[in-house]
């Protein structure tokens, strides 16, 4: 991924082209980041097995292979001028599309089957079993947010005739790919983007366990962070708050809002989350009350 990151970068500076609204080397270059980073977290998480450490091992050749099919298909269609998703114009296209749409699938239960190895196995820091744990199961429901932009949009179904549309899906809602984007990202200025929620979920998995890892550095500095319990309810709250706000900006979304123009129920929302992770944080950073003495026989008062 490093090398295939490496040549799109390389594209992005030779190669004018332009796809869709983007230089046609962006997508491989997201792609192959996003999977180095992908599979380095799982690999780190793989090291945590305590039970199913083979079934494991496999489902990470499994994820590796995966990806590195679904790149390959990406890069041949950025050499030949063309879309890789959502693309029906040709037998071939559709019949590549559909290749990346079941290795997408394959990938996703190999995942899912590392997640369960992960739940089951015994990791002695609950902060760092609920990391890993929240972060897979996190980036599950992230990825598994990408099925949806295979769905015919509402102005490909307006348009009727879905057996012979060149283009069967799409990125952004309520308004056309390749309109006014976002630097760096690309995600719609103008409409939903099911990329923002699809992306945010699935670094959960690099995010939270790197949240955790925060928490350790900076323990010597921060006596309340020494305690391993402080560690957990912050870790529980950023579980929580993080998947709280992989709803919230799926639900924009798909009310065709860009992520960067909320509206009024979006901003109160956004509110509501930030103000329950702050007082989520506050309680688990407070000091725990004394335990009050338990009184013997002896300590009754005198009865008058």
């Amino acid at each position: 991924m490093v090398i295939l990151a490496l040549v799109s970068a390389v594209g992005l500076v030779v190669d004018d082209r332009v796809l869709v609204g983007a230089p046609i080397w962006a997508k491989p270059f997201k792609f192959a980041v996003s999977f180095a980073a992908y599979c380095l977290t799982l690999a780190w998480m793989l090291t945590h097995l305590t039970r199913g450490v083979r079934t494991g091992r496999w489902a990470g050749h499994v994820v590796v292979l995966t990806s590195l099919g679904e790149m390959v298909l990406i890069t041949v269609q950025v050499v030949r001028g063309r879309r890789s998703h959502f693309n029906s114009a040709t037998p071939f296209d559709a019949a590549l599309f559909d290749a990346m749409g079941k290795t997408v699938v394959v990938l996703w239960a190999a995942t899912l089957v590392i997640a369960v190895l992960l739940l089951s196995t015994r990791i002695a820091d609950r902060a760092t079993a609920l990391a890993v744990r929240g972060g897979v199961l996190i980036a599950l429901a992230g990825a598994a947010l990408g099925f949806l932009m295979t769905l015919p949009s509402e102005s490909q179904r307006a348009a009727g005739n879905l057996d012979t549309a060149d283009i069967i899906g799409a990125h952004s809602v309520g308004v056309p790919d390749g309109g006014p984007a976002m630097p760096l990202t690309g995600w719609s200025t103008t409409g939903g983007d099911l990329r923002a929620p699809h992306f945010v979920g699935m670094h959960a998995l690099q995010l939270l366990p790197l949240l955790l890892i925060a928490l350790v550095l900076l323990a010597p500095r921060f006596a309340r962070l020494r305690d391993a319990g402080v560690r957990l309810r912050l870790v529980r709250v950023a579980v929580g708050g993080y998947a709280a706000l992989v709803a919230l900006i799926t639900w924009q979304a798909l009310r065709g809002q860009p992520l960067i123009h909320p509206d009024g129920a979006t901003l109160a929302a956004a509110g509501a989350l930030l103000a329950a992770v702050a007082c989520g944080a506050w309680s688990a950073l407070r000091p725990a009350a004394p335990a009050r003495p338990s009184r013997t026989a002896d300590d009754k008062e005198p009865v008058a």
